[in-house]
């Protein structure tokens, strides 16, 4: 397997492998010129999202500014919001639903680091995915940890750190987060 495939496998991987440097650089170039983009045009931002993104909706609006891993492990449904300063390290895949929102401060976190003392100190890491379902509203300030899972309609207080899997249709909060209410429609 490449290091890329490692990674994105949830195995311990080299980030310093040559394939996975390139990536990182593009990953910045693009944040950087979408992070100065507050003189061009909003269409003009949303191209720079969609050419860094690995898949979006039509419809997606960030505020600056916005940093990632690499950027092309991020997939986001139609009518994708985020505000200020949102953080998504994405060394394995980060699905995000349509009709979502995130508030400003947020960080969504693919990337971890080994238990082992001795491999932290080889220099390897590792990832897991996080999925976020349709319709969700993730509040400032939130931490999605990796290898997370949230249905759709759910609301993630301001503060949260999310450290497990949520089903349908809550109000999660706290940390570590747990379910405040149930969302009936």
């Amino acid at each position: 397997m490449t290091e890329k495939e490692k990674m994105l496998a949830s195995n311990l991987y080299n980030p310093s492998d040559e394939e996975l440097v390139k990536l990182r650089l593009n990953a910045r170039i693009l944040t950087e010129k979408f992070n100065k983009s507050s003189v061009v045009s909003l269409r003009e931002r949303s191209d720079i999202l969609k050419q860094l993104f690995g898949s979006t909706g039509d419809k997606i609006y960030i505020e600056p500014t916005f940093n990632c891993d690499y950027g092309c492990n991020i997939h986001v449904g139609e009518n994708f919001y985020a505000n200020y300063n949102c953080v998504i390290l994405d060394v394995c895949k980060v699905i995000i639903g349509k009709n979502c929102m995130i508030a400003p401060q947020v960080g969504i976190y693919t990337a971890t680091h080994p238990i082992k003392a001795s491999e932290r100190y080889l220099g390897l890491e590792l990832g897991m995915p996080v999925t976020i379902g349709d319709n969700c509203w993730i509040g400032g300030n939130a931490i999605i940890n990796p290898g997370v899972t949230l249905g759709d309609n759910v609301v993630v207080a301001s503060g949260s750190v999310v450290t497990k899997n949520f089903g349908n249709n809550l109000v999660i909060g706290g940390n570590p987060a747990r379910i405040l209410k149930t969302i009936e429609e």
